[in-house]
């Protein structure tokens, strides 16, 4: 299969350019040769999240990779919805499984969260680095599973500062669940517009916090009579929205 990778920033199409160092490393870990096909995705500039460019190595060296990539390609493997998840980081590094699978599955968006029964508990320069590390992640599973389009990963924040931001966007094209294991409403797949999903951590959410995010616009809504793993709940209601709105 040919390697695809995530390029960030501009860079020049019909010119050689020196792949960064993240980059360079995926290639030469292949062992492609000069000559050998590629293809690159994330150019950067607008209307880029949608395409791919066909590339070639042109010179390898132990620093660095110089490839040279064709005139771009459209792509388009995205859902016909964008899915927002808002999900409290699970703990033992659970998230980084869920970044990627969400990923594969086509979330628009991943917005790690904080809640009162919260194992793992993240601030200042560690949430930085984590989210860091996370985009990367995402970036990786992209280029495996064919997208284009990097799915964004937020800033870290409560679920308090969640539910006020949606109380404050009302939009009558988003809809706003949240999961709970108590039985509640499944509602239809949406045709098209956005979903947001606030799933809970391994203890669930509170009574109240379960309260403000219904009082800040989100329906309660069930998977069913069997009670999913924090890292497991969002990304089956990623499925089945992505099968809904195929």
């Amino acid at each position: 299969m040919t390697l695809r990778i995530h390029v960030p920033g501009p860079w020049p199409v019909g010119e050689p350019f020196d792949l960064p160092a993240e980059a360079a490393r995926h290639v030469q870990v292949r062992r492609l040769q000069p000559g050998q096909a590629l293809r690159l995705f994330g150019r950067g500039l607008p209307g880029d999240d949608l395409c791919e460019w066909p590339a070639e190595v042109v010179a390898m060296g132990r620093q660095h990779v110089t490839v040279r990539a064709a005139a771009p390609e459209i792509v388009d493997r995205e859902l016909a919805l964008r899915v927002t998840l808002q999900v409290v980081v699970p703990a033992n590094d659970r998230m980084d499984d869920l970044v990627e699978k969400a990923t594969e599955l086509g979330v628009h968006r991943i917005e790690p969260t904080l809640s009162e029964r919260s194992v793992l508990r993240l601030d200042g320069e560690r949430a930085q680095r984590k989210v860091a590390h996370w985009q990367a992640v995402a970036a990786a599973a992209a280029g495996q599973c064919g997208r284009t389009r990097v799915p964004e990963v937020a800033s870290v924040a409560s679920l308090d500062q969640r539910c006020r931001d949606a109380a404050a966007a009302v939009d009558p094209q988003t809809s706003r669940w949240v999961l709970q294991v108590t039985p509640a409403a499944r509602p239809a797949v949406p045709a098209a517009g956005s979903v947001v999903v606030l799933s809970g951590p391994e203890g669930g959410l509170s009574p109240a916090e379960l309260a403000l995010a219904q009082g800040s616009g989100y329906q309660a809504v069930n998977l069913g009579p069997r009670v999913l793993r924090a890292d497991t709940a969002p990304l089956a209601v990623l499925a089945w929205l992505g099968l809904g709105a195929a």
